[in-house]
C-alpha cells in the first residue's frame, strides 16, 4: 500500500496571548511534537495585538507547558527545538496590515519548503472577532483551498439560535463546510471517544440499548470551580449556554444515537443530528415542570471559602443568571420513547465529576426474597476514567443472600502510559482533515433549537423558580425532586463525597426572598 504523503503544516493561532493558547493549545502541540505526531515540517504563527519579543514570548509559553502539560516540565533540548517552530506576529485583528504580515510569513515558510502545505487557523479569540478574522482570511486568500485549509472555531458559537444561524451563514459564504471545524473539547476526551467503541464494537450491550430494557439515563457534569474571573462573560451566558447547549447535548447524542452506517464523519454527524431532531420541545409551562435552574450562594468547596455568585467580579448584584441546570428531557424516537434523560451541570459543587449512568429496568424474575437492585452501567469521564457494571450477586455463605457487585474497567489499571489530552486529539484530527469529532453547522443549530424554549421561558420570567444552593453542595433540592418517580437522588460514584443535597440555608433563603 502506498503511504500517504504527510504535507508541511502552517498553524496560526489568533489570540496568542490568551489563556487558551497558554494553558491548552501550546502544551497540546508540544506533546504532539515530542510524541512525533506533528508533520516533520511545520511552523506555528501566533498572532496578537500586544508587542512582544519572540524570546520573551517563548519564555512565557514555556511556563504554560511546565504548569499544564500532561508530560510535566518540558525537556530543555526538546523545548528549544520546538520553540524554533514558533513565531510571534504582532497585529490587530481588525487591521489589514496584520493579515499582510501573516501572509508574508506563511508564504515565506512555504517557499522555503518549496511546497504548499496545510494551513490551519485557530480562532482562540472572543466571539466578536470571528467574523472579522474569517472575512480577512477569505479576502486575503489565506484560507482558499478546500482540501488544504481549515479554520477552528471555539465555543460559544452564537448566543441563541438566530445568532448561530447568522454566523453559520457568514462562514458558509466564505468557506466550505469541510473547512470549518467547530471544536468542543469534550468530544476529544478519551472516555467520550471510547463510548462509540463500547457501544458498537460489543454485541453484549447494544441489543439492550433501548426503551425495552433501560429505565432512565443520567448525564451529570459537576464543576467544583466558581465562575472566577469570567464573571463578565458568564453573567451574559449562564450554565445553559455555557454547558448544556454544547457539552451535555453532545454527550446525549453519543449515548442516544443509532449505530451510524460507518465510522465516517458525515455518518456519525447524521446520527447525532437525528437524536437532536427527536428531542421533545417544551412549551413555557413544560419548561418549569421539567427544568430546574439554580444559583450558588456563599459556602465552602474542598475546604476553601467561596463567594456567592452575586458577589463575584463583574456579576450584577441582582443577577438571575443560572449557575446550575438540571433538566428532564425526552427523545421521541422508536428507540427511546418513554425513557427520561436527566441532564445536570453546575458550578461550585461538591466535587469535579462527569458521569453517565444508565439504569436498566428491574429484573422480571421475582424468585428471591431479597430486594433486587436494578443493573447500572456507569461511565466516568472525570476525574477517573472508568466503566463499571453493577449487578446482583450472591454473598459467600450458607444462605442465598444477594448484594450489588461491580465489575470495573479503569484506564489507570489497564494503561500505564500517559493518555493524550482532548486538545491533542482534536488538533491532530484537524491536521489530518478528520471531522468525526467536530460539530457540523446544522448540528449546532439543532442544539440551539432544543435550549431556546428554556431561554425564552426564563427571559419572560426571570425570577420564577430560581433556586439557590450553598457552594460545596450538589445543588438545589429541587433537582432531586425532578428525578421522581424513577430515582430519589442523582447518582454519585462511590469515591465521591456523600454530601446530601441540604435544604437552602438561612442565607440562601434570604437571597431567594430578594
Amino acid at each position: 500500500m502506498k503511504q500517504k504523503k504527510v504535507l508541511p503544516a502552517s498553524i496560526t493561532i489568533f489570540g496568542a496571548k490568551g489563556d487558551l493558547t497558554w494553558r491548552k493549545l501550546i502544551p497540546a502541540l508540544y506533546n504532539l511534537y515530542i510524541d512525533n505526531h506533528l508533520p516533520k515540517i511545520f511552523h506555528i504563527f501566533c498572532v496578537d495585538f500586544l508587542t512582544v519579543e519572540n524570546t520573551a514570548y517563548h519564555e512565557w509559553l514555556l511556563t504554560g507547558v511546565n504548569d499544564f502539560s500532561r508530560s510535566g516540565r518540558a525537556d530543555a533540548q526538546k523545548w528549544t527545538e520546538f520553540a524554533k517552530h514558533i513565531s510571534y506576529v504582532q497585529g490587530d485583528f481588525v487591521k489589514k496590515e496584520t493579515y499582510d504580515a501573516l501572509k508574508d510569513n506563511i508564504q515565506n515558510f512555504e517557499k522555503k519548503e518549496k511546497i504548499r502545505g496545510i494551513r490551519m487557523f485557530y480562532f482562540a479569540v472572543a466571539p466578536r472577532f470571528i467574523e472579522v478574522i474569517a472575512d480577512a482570511l477569505c479576502s486575503r486568500k489565506l484560507c482558499n483551498r478546500d482540501a488544504l485549509d481549515r479554520i477552528v472555531v471555539e465555543k460559544p458559537f452564537g448566543t441563541d439560535l438566530d445568532s448561530a444561524r447568522k454566523l453559520n451563514r457568514y462562514l458558509g459564504k466564505r468557506f466550505h463546510e469541510k473547512q470549518i471545524y467547530h471544536i468542543d473539547h469534550y468530544l476529544g476526551k478519551e472516555m467520550v471517544q471510547n463510548i462509540l467503541a463500547f457501544r458498537f464494537a460489543n454485541h453484549v450491550f447494544e441489543p439492550l440499548w433501548n426503551n425495552e430494557y433501560i429505565d432512565h439515563i443520567q448525564i451529570s457534569v459537576a464543576e467544583s470551580v466558581s465562575v472566577g474571573k469570567r464573571g463578565g462573560y458568564y453573567d451574559a451566558s449562564g450554565a445553559l449556554r455555557d454547558m448544556i447547549q454544547n457539552h451535555l447535548l453532545q454527550l446525549l447524542c453519543i449515548i442516544a444515537m443509532d449505530c451510524p452506517k460507518a465510522y465516517e464523519a458525515e455518518d456519525i454527524r447524521d446520527a447525532k443530528i437525528k437524536v437532536l431532531k427527536n428531542v421533545r420541545i417544551f412549551n413555557t409551562e413544560q419548561v418549569f415542570k421539567n427544568v430546574v435552574r439554580g444559583q450558588y450562594t456563599a459556602g465552602t468547596v474542598e475546604g476553601q471559602p467561596r463567594h456567592a455568585y452575586r458577589e463575584e467580579e463583574q456579576v450584577k448584584p441582582d443577577s438571575n443568571t443560572e449557575t446550575f441546570v438540571a433538566a428532564r428531557l425526552f427523545i421521541d424516537s422508536q428507540r427511546w420513547k418513554g425513557v427520561p434523560f436527566f441532564l445536570r451541570t453546575g458550578k461550585n459543587m461538591t466535587k469535579q465529576s462527569t458521569t453517565i449512568m444508565i439504569q436498566f429496568k428491574e429484573s422480571p424474575h421475582k424468585i428471591f426474597k431479597d430486594d433486587i437492585n436494578p443493573n447500572r452501567l456507569i461511565i466516568s469521564i472525570q476525574p477517573e476514567l472508568e466503566i463499571g457494571l453493577v449487578f446482583e450477586g450472591k454473598v459467600p455463605g450458607l444462605h442465598m443472600k444477594l448484594l450489588p457487585m461491580e465489575m470495573d474497567f479503569m484506564y489507570k489499571d489497564a494503561y500505564i502510559e500517559s493518555l493524550p489530552e482532548a486538545y491533542e486529539a482534536l488538533l491532530l484530527d484537524v491536521l489530518d482533515g478528520d471531522a468525526t469529532q467536530f460539530m457540523r453547522a446544522d448540528q449546532i443549530e439543532w442544539a440551539w433549537k432544543v435550549v431556546m424554549p428554556l431561554l425564552d421561558a426564563w427571559e419572560k420570567n426571570p425570577k420564577k423558580q430560581l433556586q439557590f444552593y450553598e457552594s460545596g453542595t450538589w445543588g438545589p433540592t429541587a433537582a432531586n425532586a425532578l428525578l421522581k418517580p424513577v430515582a430519589k437522588e442523582w447518582f454519585r460514584l462511590n469515591h465521591e463525597p456523600d454530601a446530601a443535597l441540604p435544604p437552602a440555608t438561612e442565607k440562601a433563603q434570604a437571597v431567594a426572598a430578594t
